[in-house]
């Protein structure tokens, strides 16, 4: 692969990102965010380029944290470390803070406290919403839309990745800048044609309604969220952390009672909120997890074998063809394929008849037999197929 190539399939595989399942809730805030900001500019009759400075600031974090992600690897990977795309979510904290931040996106959505992300409502004017340090949100949403985006390998971008990791620095974060102008772009387009944009709906009550429905993708987030952290930690901690968030909901909906003049309760989400982050971090922090991976059926389901290097190359040497999956339970598109190619009948039929043995790389945790063996085959993330 050319350094040319590797920047096309960056940028196409940046553009697809956009479609992945794993970034819908926050590019949906984002969607909301630009009709708010569209409503804001008729009301108030500012300029079209208060909007454009929106698209820029989003389109910046976007970048912007695409590039941390690849000096932080590049970095790591001076040090001796064995890392690769996604190794964020192999981290239990990471994914509790995830979980937390969601589940209080979607009680804001809800409408139990008033907090601003990207175009949330505020109690500031339309000028001010749009204006000076309101920016910082959609540079904010950007970096997020990054974060979760991990779990997602869309096509064109893991070779283009596979390729960047093993070139010089600035090779690798102009790879990596251009995957995340790819994933901008179409917000850019939206926030720069006017003639895109007129063609969102018009501003109305129903842009209520959205907002309070979006709040439920976000709670779907945390629950598959939950499920990759139960993989990691057993579900006895995992529970610790639901306790925590239920206690982050009585934080929040008593600091939007507040809001609302009940200062007395304000008493309530003081008390609440650090116990909440207790919950929510106790047994995730390096150290206090019990043994990880305690759930993860993937490596023992029925018919798969756990990988290692020492296995595989017993069966090879038996003369035996070997099948490898190497998947993760917070990849997105490891879990459907899994569900809807490689747990079909007729392709465990397939395999069967020709005696394949079926070894399965779980990338769930940290593993560096398994991130050196990727890098073996020129990749920096899951799913993989061998």
């Amino acid at each position: 692969m050319t350094f040319w190539v590797a920047l096309a399939g960056a940028f196409v595989g940046g553009l697809i990102l956009n479609l992945m399942p794993c970034v819908f809730p926050v590019l949906s805030l984002k969607l909301l965010s630009l009709m708010q900001h569209q409503r804001d500019e008729v009301q108030a009759h500012l300029p079209h380029a208060s909007l454009q400075a929106h698209g820029g600031a989003f389109a910046a974090g976007v970048v912007v944290c695409f590039v941390l992600l690849a000096a932080l690897l590049i970095g790591l990977r001076a040090a001796g470390e064995q890392l690769g795309w996604g190794f964020q979510l192999q981290t239990p904290w990471v994914i509790a803070a995830l979980t937390l931040l969601f589940f209080l996106i979607g009680l804001n959505l809800l409408g139990a406290f008033e907090f601003g992300l990207g175009g949330a409502i505020a109690s500031s004017g339309a000028a001010q919403r749009l204006q000076g340090d309101r920016l910082s949100g959609s540079f904010a949403t950007g970096l997020l839309a990054v974060v979760v985006a991990a779990p997602c390998t869309a096509p064109f971008m893991g070779a283009a990745l596979g390729y960047a990791v093993t070139q010089p620095a600035p090779i690798a974060l102009a790879v990596f800048a251009m995957l995340g102008a790819g994933m901008a772009t179409p917000y850019l387009a939206l926030t720069c044609m006017p003639s895109l944009l007129a063609r969102l709906p018009r501003p109305g009550v129903w842009m209520l309604r959205f907002k309070q429905v979006m709040a439920f993708p976000m709670f779907a987030t945390c629950v598959w969220l939950l499920w990759v952290l139960a993989q990691q930690i057993g579900i006895d901690a995992m529970a610790l952390v639901l306790g925590g968030l239920v206690l982050a909901a009585l934080a929040g909906w008593a600091f939007g009672l507040a809001q609302t003049g009940a200062k007395r309760w304000r008493w309530v989400a003081l008390v609440a909120a650090p116990l909440a982050l207790y919950g929510v971090f106790a047994m995730t922090l390096p150290g206090a997890a019990p043994a990880r991976g305690g759930l993860a059926p993937s490596a023992g389901a029925a018919g798969w074998q756990p990988w290692n290097r020492s296995a595989e190359e017993a069966l090879l040497a038996a003369g035996k063809p070997v099948f490898i999956d190497f998947t993760a339970a917070w990849c997105v598109t490891c879990q459907a394929n899994k569900r809807l190619v490689l747990n079909r009948e007729a392709v465990r039929s397939a395999f069967d008849s020709r005696g394949v043995t079926l070894l399965r790389a779980d990338w769930t945790n940290r593993d560096d037999e398994i991130t050196r063996e990727l890098a073996r085959f020129e990749r920096n993330g899951v799913p993989l197929y061998v």
